[in-house]
Order: C-alpha cells, then structure tokens, then sequence
C-alpha cells in the first residue's frame, strides 16, 4: 500500500479540512466517550467527515463497541475504515470484510505483537502500551521492539507519542506502513494546530520517501 499519514481525533470540519489541505492520506474521528478526542453526536462526526473529500480515508475509532453498534456509524457518517481499539474479539467481527478493518494493539514489548496473530484484518496500528488506557496518552510506542519483533503483521501504521520533531526517527527505525498521529499535533486535546499538521506531513513524506516507503 502506498504510505500513508493519518491525522486522528478530529474533531471540527476546519481540523479535518486543514489536515486535507496539509496533504493527510486519511482523517480519524474518535467514536469512544472516554476520549478527549470524543467526536460526540453522530451529527457532528458527519460534520467533520463532510470536510473529508475522496481518495482521503475517513477511520473511525471504537472502543469495545458492539459490531452492530459499529456497522451503524459507519453506514451513517461513510466511515472507509473501521479501527478497533479495545478489548475486542476477532470472531466477533467476522462478518466485517478485512479490509475494512483496523487492529490497534498496545505494545509493551515484542511480545505484544503475539495478538495480531489472531486477526485477519487490512490493516494493523501499533500503539503505546498505557496503563489502564486504550490509547498511546502522548507516550511513544517502542519502536525499536517494533522494529525487531518477527510477530509483527503488514501492514502496520505506527502511532504513539509521534511529533513534527520525532517522525523521521520513527520512520527511520521501524519501516511502517504509515502514521498516524493526534495529540503531537495539538494546541489542545481534540484542536489541531495547522502549522503542526503541516510540518508533521511534511517530515513523515520527507521521511518515507528517503527510505523507499
């Protein structure tokens, strides 16, 4: 697959259409209340992703949702990808298509990878290992485990505590099939800095580009 940057937690049509305009591959809205990146209505999520022209991917992020409940976002607001971030069961969503669906696993360690064994599914999102959470919180994921695990499933995007500053390193390091990012490119939780954005797209591009991606 092409490389791809993804801009996550979105939560304004302005956000998602600075981000497009930035050159991202693909724009998240967060679907878990839990988050301080929580979309909120589903009007609203139609709003953001109503900024979001075509071939620009539109994810949605759940957490521990029912499938049924997720099959009826993403048939409301036009989700392309459906990215599962909690402690979800691959039979569960069997009857989703692959490709449509995003694993995020937590990593801790190389060990971590083991999970992805279990799914089949498009697309992988390595993320940091937090406590109690079922997001990166800011912290890095460990690249460097990532990068010599052999239980490391492809596609993968990398995602964790990644910035304007730290982005070619990851790149560098662990050879993703893209990134994703959100409170790296934040003037706070849920508001997306444009001058951010546009310097993160340009590094991870940059990035990608010198190593072959």
């Amino acid at each position: 697959m092409p490389f791809l940057i993804k801009i996550c937690g979105v939560t304004t049509p302005e956000d998602a259409a600075a981000a497009v305009r930035a050159g991202a591959d693909a724009i998240g809205v967060n679907f878990w209340s839990g988050s301080r990146r929580y979309v909120g209505d589903l009007g609203r999520a139609a709003a953001v992703l109503g900024a979001v022209p075509p071939p620009v991917l539109k994810f949605g992020v759940f957490v521990n949702a029912r499938p049924d409940e997720v099959e009826a976002v993403a048939a409301r607001v036009g989700l392309d990808r459906v990215q599962l971030h909690g402690d979800e069961r691959p039979e569960d969503f069997a009857a989703f298509a692959p490709g449509r669906l995003v694993r995020a696993l937590r990593v801790r360690d190389a060990g971590s990878l083991a999970e992805a064994r279990r799914w089949q599914v498009g697309l992988y999102l390595y993320d940091a290992f937090v406590e109690g959470g079922y997001g990166g919180g800011g912290r890095p994921a460990p690249w460097q485990a990532i990068a010599a695990a052999t239980g490391a499933r492809r596609p993968f995007l990398l995602a964790g505590g990644l910035t304007p500053e730290n982005v070619d390193e990851a790149i560098r390091t662990t050879h993703p099939d893209g990134v994703d990012v959100a409170s790296g490119v934040e003037s706070a939780p849920g508001r997306k800095d444009p001058a951010r954005v546009e310097a993160f797209v340009a590094a991870a591009r940059a990035a990608a580009r010198r190593i072959g991606l």
